[in-house]
Formats: structure tokens, C-alpha cells, sequence
């Protein structure tokens, strides 16, 4: 710049680069929007359930929380023979709420399980297609481990050998009804 070069010349060369401070603030802005929205799709989805074992059909997962005794919890039900004649090879999530937690004692009485002494639910003899059902695990409930059903009748759940306890590696995270 010359001496010549007064105050309003120099208003006008920082008018003129406004914009392209405008467009790299937009730029910082929209990359710090991407980041912090790939950390939380990272740790939170929002889950559809088709299933009538639960009456919520949308559910949102927080997949950093930690399950407790009445929590709705997403996992990934362990593979058997009897889960892939019923919901495939593949089966979606499966969703149930934590009635039993690490210490907890399950006993069964005439197909009725109890955690604690308190009835929690019932299990059915056979299927839908009409294949026997085994038992659930009884006894304490392992570290880590939890025992989940649903009020549901038709319920495939902790009730049953196919599914037992359900371990901390299999717990996609807990849920909250949405809708």
C-alpha cells in the first residue's frame, strides 16, 4: 500500500475478503457439525420393532449406557438352530425388558420364573410351529449377564435355552420407547 492509500481503501480490500472469511467460517462450522453428528450416530440409533412382544414400535438405542433391572435393552439374540427356523438366518435385534441383574437369583416352578421370589413370567411349552421349548437357565446370574422377558405370552426371551442369559457382548445398548 502506497501513502496515498487512505482508510477507506483499506475498508474496502477487508469488505472484499469478507466473503471468503465467510465461506472457511462456514466450512470450520459445517466440519465440526459433521464431526459431532458422526459421534453421536456412533452411539445412538433410533430402532423400528416389528415384533408384538414389546408395545413400542420405535425405539431409541443409547448404546453407552449401562442396562438395569427394568431397562428396555437391544442385543443380538445368540444363534441356534430353533432362532433361525423361527426369525432366519439373520435375525433383526430382538428387544426385552431386564427383569434380572448380576447376583440376582432365578428359579422356575412349573414354568413360571421367578427372580428373587417375585414372578416375572411363564413360559410356553411349544412354539408357534409347535417344536418343544427347553427351559432357561436358572441360578444366580452371572456377572455381567442379565435376564430378560417381556409380558408377552408369545415372548422368545430368557425363558427359554435358546436364549438364557443375555451377556454384556451381545447388548447392542438400552432403549428408550419413543413411540
Amino acid at each position: 500500500m502506497s501513502a496515498a492509500d487512505g482508510p477507506s481503501t483499506r475498508a474496502g480490500l477487508f469488505r472484499a475478503g469478507w466473503p471468503r472469511l465467510a465461506l472457511w467460517a462456514g466450512f470450520g462450522t459445517a466440519a465440526l457439525a459433521l464431526s459431532a453428528t458422526t459421534n453421536f450416530a456412533q452411539t445412538h440409533a433410533l430402532m423400528i420393532n416389528a415384533s408384538p412382544s414389546l408395545p413400542h414400535w420405535a425405539i431409541w438405542l443409547d448404546r453407552g449406557a449401562v442396562p438395569a433391572r427394568g431397562d428396555l435393552i437391544l442385543f443380538d439374540p445368540p444363534p441356534s438352530a430353533l432362532l433361525t427356523r423361527h426369525f432366519g438366518a439373520a435375525p433383526q435385534p430382538f428387544g426385552k425388558r431386564v427383569m434380572g441383574i448380576a447376583g440376582d437369583v432365578i428359579t422356575e416352578r412349573d414354568r413360571t420364573f421367578f427372580v428373587n421370589g417375585k414372578a416375572v413370567a411363564v413360559a410356553k411349552v411349544a412354539s408357534r410351529f409347535g417344536e418343544p421349548l427347553a427351559l432357561g437357565p436358572t441360578g444366580i446370574i452371572p456377572k455381567g449377564c442379565y435376564f430378560v422377558a417381556t409380558g408377552h405370552k408369545d415372548g422368545f426371551d430368557s425363558r427359554y435355552g435358546a436364549i438364557g442369559w443375555i451377556c454384556a457382548k451381545s447388548v447392542l445398548g438400552v432403549g428408550r420407547p419413543v413411540l
